[in-house]
């Protein structure tokens, strides 16, 4: 059989080009965010409500929970798009050379391959994430843990961003497709992020 036919027969049979999990095994699941489904990652908290073996790798979403200071830096994807709906707070956004404000009940798409930033101006946050394809909370979940309690960590000695040592943060996020900005790339791609 040829390749293209083969692909052909791989995405009748298994619902994708890659030969994963059959299509037709995946089931209708109801979830909310609980201890089980909830981990701690550089002082925030994110539930998985759809993760990558959930969907086939097609997306995943997570809703968070975050406090000023626990934002990742400036960063880019070369694989995903992100989408970040705000359920509570409020947060400032940095990308194309643009500011965006967002407060509750408002969203903002993030493209891969454009840098991008956000900065929680509330006490808190709390935000769906939808990232397409999925993989992205693969990352995350290799380098959180699981959460003690189904809220933010309260330890005075909460590893945060700017606290952490980067080193395995980027080994995996290099092999994920995300990149950390530098210092004059933040400068270049979003002048107005405060350094």
């Amino acid at each position: 059989m040829s390749a293209p036919n083969t692909l052909a027969k791989q995405r009748l049979t298994t619902g994708n080009e890659s030969g994963g999990q059959p299509a037709n095994e995946f089931r209708a699941y109801k979830r909310s965010p609980e201890l089980s489904n909830s981990r701690w990652y550089k002082g925030f908290l994110y539930s998985v409500m759809a993760g990558s073996s959930d969907t086939n790798g097609a997306f995943n979403l997570a809703v968070a929970k975050m406090r000023p200071g626990t934002e990742p830096p400036p960063h880019v994807h070369t694989r995903e798009d992100e989408f970040l709906y705000i359920l509570s707070g409020e947060l400032r956004a940095y990308s194309d050379g643009k500011v965006f404000s967002l407060t509750a009940g408002e969203c903002i798409f993030l493209p891969r391959r454009k840098p991008h930033a956000w900065l929680i101006t509330s006490d808190e946050a709390k935000v769906i994430l939808v990232v397409t394809p999925g993989g992205f909370l693969d990352a995350l979940y290799k380098l959180s843990a699981q959460a003690e309690q189904t809220d933010l960590p309260t330890s005075a000695d909460t590893v945060t961003y700017a606290t952490a040592d980067l080193t395995e943060t980027l080994k995996v996020f290099q092999q994920y497709g995300i990149r950390l900005l530098t210092r004059d790339e933040i400068r270049a791609e979003m002048p107005q992020y405060p350094l």
